[in-house]
């Protein structure tokens, strides 16, 4: 057996920066190296950010990204840092090839010294890399310090008859593979599950590493892990966190020729196998150090981790400094503004309680005691004599009275946000996007939203969960001295407060009967026939499924949010807006 000490560079890349990626590149090696690690590897595109989109159609964006590898390969080695391999993934194009290349390049000694690129292009979900990139078949080996390491791209791991299926022919001890593997809930364990099997498969360990941070309504957990040859975990990165994964490998020897060879995989592919040799000499024995594993998050510990790191980077990322939300006393505004305390600093947020004819007592004083609770700033600007201008010039009635409140109230804070740079958080949930209950230009305005893909019984449950939580959970918790969210406003009945007792009931189901539907119906897109099946009243299938259909045109024009579930309102469903197709019984499959 040959020892190997690799990092696994868990890390948080902005799209299009690439000299602060190189940067990152750059630093993260340089602590890999003290640490004494053989080999360091970076996310999936961590050279240009991930997804780069059609950013990745523009030859001089290509361009910038093949200058900015070698011009890291040049850095590192004038850092001292040159006798490190490093894997980075990045941008890059064939001589003559049609499209662009979702690359992975070995730089080493000041120089690149193989570059492949991803086999499998995911085209489902948020993904759309086949109308992108062009696809390649090659296996990349590299014989280091006596052992053969292959690298894949992600997706590769994911689908069979890939390049994976071919790394045991090519008799390596070691698959690597760099990852931009998004969050959604549960998908830590289903990851874990593929790592072992994947590892089974191509008979050696498997050392995957994965980004970390936000991107539009991405957001990336981290999970880095590694796993032997028969499945077993061996380490495993914190979720959600920047990190080094530092890890001491047992691993085979190489004893396969070091010539390319053509492998033909399952499902009629032919890889060719390319190596190369940094070192042929097993290194010599040394003590190894006592591997990490760390405890993967609890569900809602996870989920909020990530509308918090997903909130933060959208503002970071985005140049702002602070943000402004409406504060209304319900259990949402509250929610979205202990978020954005997480996020950016509750000295970076500022509330503002808009009071109308129409609000309870209780609305103000939940607010400010969530005010004081948090340490943010806050400010009342009373709406009634504005609402009261609108209807001494313009006459409306029911609905359109009602939604007028709200749209005045957002005028108010996107006022605000131009006056002193703040970006307006928006603060309704999945329920309400799904079934229509917000007003467009109102309530649905802002620049991000941070519970976009969150059920209302969802964000209840995640007001308790904070209330409990320590910054041993997740270390970027602020540590309030009480309860961040006022009780009193987590069992307050749920309420537009847009007419005298209005109650989010007399529109909707209650929503724990809702919820399941809208789940069923719009993330596991079950027909009629198949919700009822399900055990959901057919009245109320009828009367949801019609309200989800005809809310699509303000899903559409809803800010980006954080994606926590298999299926958003965003990148995720894409469905049209003018359509008629309406969901009726007793269709045949």
């Amino acid at each position: 057996m040959a020892q190997l000490r690799i990092a696994l560079a868990q890390v948080n890349p902005t799209v299009g920066d690439l000299d602060g990626n190189a940067d990152l590149i750059v630093d993260w090696t340089r602590i890999a190296a003290d640490s004494g690690a053989h080999l360091v590897a970076f996310p999936e595109m961590a050279l240009t950010g991930y997804p780069v989109e059609d950013l990745a159609l523009r030859p001089s964006f290509v361009e910038a990204s093949r200058r900015a590898l070698t011009a890291v390969a040049r850095r590192l080695a004038e850092a001292g840092m040159g006798d490190v391999p490093v894997v980075v993934g990045h941008l890059d194009r064939r001589d003559g090839g049609r499209r662009p290349l979702n690359a992975a390049a070995w730089l080493h000694g000041g120089d690149v010294l193989i570059v492949s690129a991803k086999h499998h292009l995911p085209n489902y979900g948020v993904f759309d890399e086949y109308r992108i990139f062009e696809r390649a078949d090659m296996l990349p080996v590299v014989r280091l310090h006596g052992v053969d390491i292959a690298t894949v791209i992600c997706e590769d791991l994911w689908q069979d008859g890939g390049p994976v299926s071919v790394t045991r022919a090519a008799g390596a001890g070691l698959l690597l593979a760099v990852n931009a593997s998004p969050y959604e809930r549960d998908k830590d364990d289903t990851r874990l599950d593929l790592c072992a099997r994947r590892a089974r498969e191509a008979g050696c360990t498997l050392a995957y590493v994965n980004m970390v941070g936000g991107q539009d309504e991405l957001v990336f957990d981290g999970d880095s892990l590694i796993v032997g040859a028969d499945g077993a975990p061996i380490a495993r990165a914190p979720q959600f966190l920047d990190h080094l994964l530092v890890t001491d490998l047992d691993l085979p020897e190489a004893t396969a020729a070091e010539e390319p060879a053509s492998v033909e995989a399952p499902g009629g592919a032919t890889f060719t196998i390319e190596r190369r040799t940094i070192s042929a000499a097993p290194l010599p024995g040394h003590a190894p150090e006592p591997p990490t594993v760390a405890e993967p998050l609890d569900d809602l510990a996870e989920i909020y981790a990530a509308l918090v790191v997903g909130t933060r980077d959208y503002v970071r990322k985005n140049g702002f400094r602070s943000v402004v939300l409406g504060l209304s006393g319900g259990i949402d505004s509250a929610l979205v503004a202990t978020i954005a305390a997480d996020a950016v600093g509750p000295e970076n947020v500022h509330a503002v309680l808009l009071p109308s004819r129409y609000s309870s007592e209780g609305s103000v004083s939940d607010a400010e005691e969530l005010v004081k609770r948090q340490g943010l700033h806050s400010r009342i600007v009373p709406i009634a004599r504005m609402v009261e201008a609108f209807e001494a010039e313009l006459e409306l009635h029911g609905l359109a009275a009602e939604n007028l409140q709200a749209r005045i109230r957002a005028n108010v804070w996107m006022g605000l946000s131009n006056e002193h740079g703040h970006l307006v958080l928006t603060g309704g949930n999945k329920s309400e996007l799904a079934t229509g209950y917000s007003t467009l230009y109102g309530d649905s305005a802002g620049g991000f939203a941070p519970i976009k893909d969150v059920f209302k019984t969802t964000v209840w449950d995640l007001a308790r969960w904070r209330n409990t939580a320590v910054t041993a959970d997740l270390p970027f918790l602020h540590p309030f001295a009480e309860e961040p969210v006022p009780e009193a406003i987590i069992v307050k009945e749920p309420s537009a407060e847009l007419r005298p007792g209005q109650r989010d009931r007399d529109s909707l189901p209650e929503y724990s009967v809702l919820d399941p539907v809208l789940a069923d119906y719009v993330e596991r897109d079950m027909g009629r026939d198949a919700l009822t099946g399900a055990g959901h009243d057919p009245e109320l299938v009828d009367r949801i499924v019609r309200l989800v259909d005809l809310a699509e045109y303000k899903r559409r024009q809803y800010p980006p949010g954080p994606k926590i579930t298999p299926k958003n309102f965003g990148r995720d469903r894409r469905l049209p807006i003018t359509n008629r197709w309406r969901e009726r019984g007793d269709v045949a499959p």
